[in-house]
């Protein structure tokens, strides 16, 4: 059986990449294969940042050089800045049956949507405007004028959420990290996805079948 994609956004500051990675284990630990993928980025590393881990950090030249050769399965500028998701990592991972989850922005993940279309769509939404600038000061990485624009920006990414399949609301961590780890276990039960096994499962069931009774 194929990996599913699973495509998370959220605000910055919504706390998107700690649900992705505390799902995953979660997800691990019942035997599932997951990939988190690594977004390709031409904003500068923070000092916490790992080249490689965290994103591949890349010069505007090259990336550019990138979306020339079609190796992004989307791209996007944010804040002056250049994001986009390689097709390599994602579509080989896919296709070894391995689940795939993308932290990208609205724009990335409306992109990826229309190129991979039984891909699912999750956003993970703050509980209040307050709790989101307290969540962007506490972290410490911007200055108050950065984050009053990302809080501006958060507002035009809040109205995209009709577009998404599901929506979870981040007012406490661990419920939201079980929340999501139950959307990804559903969808390995649609029966768009199980069909293959369904089908092969009721042709032996046809086969047996006929071989008991006219024996």
């Amino acid at each position: 059986m194929a990996g599913v994609l699973f495509i998370v956004s959220s605000p910055s500051g919504g706390g998107k990449t700690s649900i992705i990675k505390r799902t995953m284990e979660s997800l691990e630990a019942k035997g599932w294969r997951c990939h988190f993928s690594v977004s390709h980025t031409t904003r500068g590393r923070r000092p916490s940042e790992v080249d490689g881990r965290d994103y591949h950090f890349v010069e505007r030249p090259e990336f550019l050089a990138m979306v020339e050769r079609g190796e992004f399965l989307e791209w996007a500028e944010y804040a002056g800045n250049l994001y986009g998701t390689s097709k390599r990592e994602v579509e080989g991972r896919l296709e070894r049956g391995v689940d795939v989850f993308l932290d990208i922005d609205v724009q990335g993940a409306q992109q990826v949507k229309t190129s991979i279309p039984d891909a699912v769509k999750v956003f993970i939404y703050p509980p209040s405007y307050e709790e989101l600038k307290r969540r962007l000061i506490d972290r410490g990485q911007d200055s108050m004028e950065a984050i009053q624009k990302r809080l501006r920006w958060a507002l035009k990414e809040l109205r995209f959420v009709g577009d998404f399949d599901y929506a979870i609301i981040n007012d406490r961590l661990d419920r939201a990290v079980g929340t999501m780890t139950g959307i990804c276990l559903g969808e390995h039960h649609r029966l768009a996805r199980m069909k293959p096994r369904l089908d092969t499962i009721r042709e032996a069931f046809q086969v047996s079948l006929e071989e008991d009774f006219t024996a």
